[in-house]
């Protein structure tokens, strides 16, 4: 079963994909959030492609670990997107995914300006990567 991770922002939208077995994420595209509030076309394009069963989209909670106004819109966001696409959503803690994504693509040896339209999409995949080995790991299966 393929899963779609998303990184929610209020200007881009990081996407990432697991492998048909639901053992890697991968980062593949970052999205215009704008323009996937008016038309969800491109996000559409990618669940055919990938023939994707599921979104998980990172839910931005705060060091206490609850929900604020953040998570809140980003809920709203990925309702609609789940409605319109037709495929069910799950979420995933994503509160230091990006700090991660940042650390990561730095020990890389990217500078910070090649990092800038990456973050968002290495970002979803750590959060869908984090969804996958939580799924994996509450099953009993391992790699």
């Amino acid at each position: 079963m393929r899963a779609l991770g998303l990184d929610i922002g209020s200007a881009r939208i990081g996407v990432a994909v697991s492998d048909p077995t639901g053992c890697v994420a991968s980062p593949i595209a970052v999205l215009d959030a704008a323009e996937l509030a008016r038309d969800v076309r491109a996000l559409a394009d990618l669940v055919e492609d990938y023939d994707v069963e599921s979104l998980v989209v990172g839910l931005p909670l705060t060091l206490g670990g609850e929900e604020g106004p953040q998570a809140a819109e980003v809920r709203d966001v990925a309702e609609r997107f789940a409605v319109t696409l037709g495929i069910p959503v799950e979420y995933y803690d994503e509160r230091h995914s990006s700090a991660e994504a940042k650390r990561s693509m730095r020990a890389s040896g990217m500078s910070e300006r090649e990092q800038r339209g990456s973050i968002d999409k290495v970002a979803a995949a750590i959060v869908l990567q984090g969804w996958l080995d939580a799924r994996r790991q509450k099953s009993g299966r391992r790699r």
